[in-house]
């Protein structure tokens, strides 16, 4: 098990390129968000949000600049720790969910744990205390087809967090479910924000959404820019 130290910057982006197909989709992003920190990152579709998430997450490299997890340079580590260091972290809440559909909503949230190579026994104990923490035990038989959009949103969240991670990085969580469910949503988020001190990082394509955030960026041209 990758050894956690205590850092006051859990992440840190210094000085970040990315190109794809010949077009620099990020210019020398630099960004910090510590402990308990709520950020968001605004955007119109394209401008790299997704691919700024994806290197913090450590499912992709910069192509130059030094990405710092948990105080733990990424390029130091190999495809196993960093895979590692994903799992214990990190958790993830996407645009579309990404629910297993042959899988039951316990099923589901379960899964990090598996992928963690926790016993049975303590999954299905995790998994059920966070469905019983959000009100939500009832659904822990239902097939994500049955649930409705706000439903699977809220899943993933439970999902994203049932690894005690000490990041939550979200991808346009809102962008697939009405308004009323959307403010759940963020009402949740920042809940467990404050109530966890877990740092979320989220992306939105609404300039001007109200969050209750403690920071706003803007990527535009692919570079970050504080509000």
């Amino acid at each position: 098990m990758i050894r956690l130290n205590p850092v006051k910057s859990l992440i840190e982006l210094r000085d970040v390129w990315k190109n794809y197909g010949g077009s620099e989709v990020l210019r020398g992003v630099n960004l910090t968000v510590g402990e308990g920190e709520f950020v968001s990152v605004r955007g119109k579709s394209g401008a790299g949000k997704t691919t700024l998430l994806k290197i913090i997450g450590l499912l992709e490299n910069p192509d130059r600049g030094e990405v710092e997890i948990l105080g733990r340079l990424i390029s130091r580590l190999g495809d196993n720790e960093r895979s590692r260091l994903r799992l214990q972290a990190i958790g993830f809440v996407f645009q579309f969910f990404n629910l297993i559909p042959s899988l039951t909503v316990l099923e589901n949230i379960e899964l990090p744990l598996a992928l963690a190579g926790v016993k049975k026994h303590e999954r299905l104990k995790r998994a059920r205390e966070l469905l019983d923490y959000f009100g939500l035990a009832h659904l822990a038989g239902r097939f994500p087809e049955t649930l409705s959009g706000g439903e699977k949103q809220r899943i993933a969240i439970i999902r994203a967090l049932v690894n005690n991670p000490k990041i939550i990085l979200a991808d346009e969580p809102t962008s697939s479910i009405d308004d009323e469910n959307s403010q759940l949503l963020i009402s949740l988020l920042k809940g467990i924000n404050s109530e966890r001190r877990v740092a979320i990082v989220l992306t939105t394509t609404d300039l001007y959404e109200r969050l209750p955030t403690t920071r706003d960026y803007i990527l535009k041209d692919g570079r970050l820019q504080a509000t």
